[in-house]
């Protein structure tokens, strides 16, 4: 098996689209910070992010769980299929690591890699939004990640330092390898009923706190709806 490696670091700054008199939702005015370019170079990366990064919707992203979104690359050749798109690639969903050689099937929540002078560690897998769909005018784009389980995941930062492009990410613990991103994705959106997995992964202890308090609400009987995460206003 190959070395699990960030093939680019990517960052931005939050920027505003669309026009405040547009009639029709996806023209509407909106702001993200998922427009993000390959940095060239070294860069800090400290506990809430790479340096100079940013984030439109501080609710929702970014935070000390939530410091590091990664996606495997290896996704984008099934999104220009499906979406009959293929100016879609690395940086399409506003990740800050494009990674190779890993996706959902093989990170686990609690992973601890070493990368240039970081320690990073796995925290949740992303839970999609509507800005992707707004971008590439696909409504129900959120939805396809969310069903497919091409959702990517966080990192959160236990060591500070520099780190750059096309370096290795070097295993250093893996405290529970039956978490991977794809088993809590299932727990999270396919076995929604199964309130023994629902407690099972609630109770993982490097599993975000957000996501912890998700399924505790799920767990005292709180029922939940996707559709203003994943539709949000463009519909």
């Amino acid at each position: 098996m190959k070395q699990p490696h960030v093939h680019q670091i990517l960052t931005g700054k939050v920027k505003q689209l669309g026009s405040p008199t547009a009639s029709t939702p996806m023209e509407k005015l909106w702001e993200s910070g998922m427009f993000k370019k390959e940095w060239q170079g070294r860069i800090w990366l400290g506990e809430t992010g790479l340096q100079g990064d940013e984030v439109a919707d501080k609710k929702n992203h970014g935070g000390l769980d939530k410091a590091v979104f990664a996606y495997p690359i290896s996704h984008y050749e099934y999104w220009k299929n499906d979406l009959e798109n293929d100016a879609i690639g690395i940086g399409a969903n506003g990740e800050n690591f494009a990674v190779d050689h890993m996706d959902e099937s093989t990170v686990c929540i609690g992973d601890t890699y070493k990368i240039g002078d970081a320690v990073i560690q796995v925290s949740q897998p992303r839970q999609p939004c509507w800005k992707p769909a707004r971008r590439f005018r696909v409504v129900d784009f959120a939805l396809r990640i969310q069903k497919t389980g091409r959702t990517g995941w966080y990192f959160r930062v236990l060591q500070e330092g520099e780190v750059e492009s096309n370096t290795s990410l070097v295993l250093i613990d893996r405290p529970f390898p039956q978490w991977t991103i794809s088993k809590c994705n299932e727990v999270m959106h396919v076995h929604k009923d199964d309130l023994r997995l629902t407690e099972e992964l609630a109770s993982c202890e490097l599993l975000a706190d957000r996501l912890k308090k998700t399924l505790q609400k799920r767990l005292s009987g709180k029922k939940s709806s996707v559709e203003k995460r994943v539709f949000g206003p463009n519909k």
